[in-house]
Formats: C-alpha cells, structure tokens, sequence
C-alpha cells in the first residue's frame, strides 16, 4: 500500500523545522488542526466566548461522531474530556470497589493508573493484582483467564505502555473480560491515532483516549467511550449542570449518555481542532496509518540494534513506540545529543512504570516515537548520531 509522504510533511509545517520522533508525547499537527484552533480563538475573541460556542454548535457535536466514527461507537458512548487521564479516571473512580475486589492490571502499567489503583485500594481495601507477561512479553492471557473469579471487580490494561513498542492483547483480554462479565478499561492513549481500533472488537467496557498524540491534535483534549451497559451501572464521582440536571431543589437526574463524566466547561476551538485532527486521520486510514507506522518503526529497531544500541520493545506485535539504551551513555545524555542534531525523543523512566521496569531490570531509556510523516533519511540521521556514541 502506497502512502504519500510528500503530502504529510507539506501538510505538517513543522517537518520543515525539526526531525519529530516524539509523537508518543505530542505529535507535530497538520496545517487543518492548527488552523482550526487559530480561527475559532481569533473569531471567539470578536464575538465573545458564549456566542462563539452557540455559533459553532453544530460544529461541535460532530466531533462526538468523529470519536463514534474513530472507535467504531455510537455517539451517546462518546465523552469529551481534556485528556486521557481525565477520562480514565472518569470510570475508574466511579466503580463501587470495596475490601477484597481484585483490580488485576498489566505489568505494563503506567504510573497515573497504577498510582489510583493503589489509592482506591488504600481508601477501600480492594486489591491489586499484576498478571504477568508471557514469553513473549505481552500480558500473558492464559494467567489472566486462570486468575478470574468472583471476587475479580476490574480488569484495567494499557493498550500501549509508555515504555516500548508492545502492543498488548487487548482483543483477547477484552474476551476474558466478556465471558466472565467484568468490566474491562482499556487505556488507548497511545495507541488511538496509530492503531485501527474498534470497540466492538475489542470487547472493553471502556477506553481512554488524548488528542496530543498519534492523533495529531492540540494539547488538553481527551475523549472516553463508555458502553451502556457499565455506564448505566456508573453514577460518576464528581457531577455538575452538564452532567445531571437539576430537577428539583431535592433532586438530580444523571445524563443518559456518556456525557455524565463530562463537565460543563471546556476548551471549545481545542475540541474543534480534535474534531479535525480525527477527521484528518480517517481520511488519510487508520489501516494505512499502522502499516505506515510499523514498518517505520521496525526499519528503525533494526537499524538501531547494527549501531550496538540496545533495544527493549517486547511483545508479539510492536508499533510505533521505539525504546533503547546505549552502553556507557546516560539516556539523558543521548536525549540531549539527538536535540543538539535538531532530533526529538523522549525519556522512559522507572517512575512512569515500576512494575515494567522492575520486572525485567530495565535501565532508563530513550524512546523514539515515529510517525507516518517520518521518513527513511530521517531514520538514518537519528542512527548516525547514535552510532557516534
């Protein structure tokens, strides 16, 4: 499948300007988002904000079904958030969890999930549980099937880790979750925008998702998808005026939809330039955006492992997600060489993944995160400078 390059990077102007492999953190927007985001603040600031927003109405709800159409939902499933985080949070904390539930999550757990797991389970006296990996190094389903029982209140699992380039199975694990009725929260922030996602193939109760990412959006914009039949069982922690009405001074009425974890005040043109950021990526496929993505990613993982860098991805399937250490080089170190040649990464650190990082004794890391506007020679640059290390 032939993928125009040529026209990603004309369309993204900050090609022009740095080699971009930090798209896990926050990938570089094309010329529409940035537009869209421009125009709405500029026209907002002639109008005034409240006229602004009833003048775009129509513009905003079709974000809801750009989320429905991304995920493969309906659009009362959809939730509008300012991040993933928020969203993720949005369910996890409205579950009614008490001493003795079972939360199981995976080794690959990130830091913010792990962190309220172990809240809630110092607030209630519910349990976390980490299932394993298998030899491969994804979530080891067969374990998760044999440690499902009654008391088994949550199955919570990171879709992608922050840490490398696994893909966990989250079809599989959302299976186990259906069979034995117990709700299953998929977080998706790094992999909406770079994978082809579906719900219902999934199987989860829930998903999180952020904008800045593989999706190419602006910064403070996050989305949840909620099926009816947790969302139902859900009175979320936190409500206000948008989220229930006001019935009587004595009563309140939760919304119907997923936009019960919703609040009423929001950052409209970011969620307008969401709402472009997804169009922007159906149009271009999201199943040519993740062949794209893994090719690049495996190009670069080989080239990688020729200079002597060490790479750590694990699992049966790998995306864009590239993590690896040089012998002798602090990753701090190396992050900041690839920024004195013009070349973006990030960190990953024990603190964003204990669980991971102890497990398989992992040091810190550098992660190089590509992206379909990514290119082969920019590849070779970022391995020539490795290879001076």
């Amino acid at each position: 499948m032939s993928f125009d390059v040529e026209r990603a990077r004309r369309e993204t102007p900050g090609c022009a300007e740095v080699v971009h492999f930090n798209n896990a953190g926050a990938a570089l927007p094309p010329a529409v988002v940035t537009d869209t985001v421009v125009e709405y603040l500029r026209h907002e600031a002639l109008v005034g904000g409240y006229e602004a927003a009833a003048e775009a109405a129509g513009r905003l709800d079709a974000v809801y079904a750009s989320v429905a159409r991304l995920l493969g939902a309906g659009t009362d499933d959809i939730a509008l958030t300012d991040n993933a985080t928020r969203s993720w949070q949005a369910v996890f904390y409205a579950l009614p969890l008490g001493p003795g539930d079972r939360i199981l999550t995976s080794r690959a757990e990130y830091a913010s999930n792990a962190i309220a797991f172990l809240q809630v389970a110092r607030r209630t006296g519910a349990v976390v549980e980490v299932i394993g990996d298998d030899e491969s190094g994804q979530l080891d389903v067969e374990e998760l099937r044999r440690r499902v029982d009654g008391n088994v209140k949550l199955i919570a699992v990171s879709h992608v880790p922050t840490q490398g380039g696994l893909v966990n199975p989250a079809e599989e694990i959302g299976a186990v979750a259906e069979a034995a009725g117990i709700p299953f929260l998929l977080d998706a922030c790094q992999s909406a925008g770079q994978l082809d996602l579906d719900v219902t193939r999934l199987k989860c109760d829930a998903l999180s998702g952020t904008g800045r990412k593989y999706l190419r959006g602006p910064r403070g914009t996050g989305f949840l998808y909620v099926h009816p039949r947790l969302r139902e069982r859900l009175e979320p922690a936190m409500l206000d005026l948008h989220s229930a009405s006001w019935e009587s001074p004595t009563e309140y009425v939760v919304d119907p939809t997923a936009k019960r974890f919703e609040v009423w005040e929001r950052d409209f043109a970011a969620v307008c330039g969401l709402g472009a950021a997804i169009d922007y990526a159906l149009e271009w496929g999201l199943p040519a955006i993740e062949t794209r993505v893994a090719s690049l990613a495996a190009s670069l993982r080989e080239r990688l492992t020729e200079t002597g860098a060490r790479v750590h991805d694990a699992g049966a399937r790998k995306c864009g997600l590239v993590t690896f250490s040089v012998d002798g080089t602090p990753a701090a170190e190396v992050k900041a060489r690839l920024a004195e040649a013009n070349i973006n990464t990030s960190l990953s650190t024990r603190t964003s993944a204990q669980y991971d990082f102890t497990a398989r004794a992992l040091p810190d890391m550098v992660r190089a995160s590509v992206h379909y506007y990514n290119t082969e020679d920019e590849i070779d640059l970022l391995v020539r400078e490795i290879g001076k290390l």
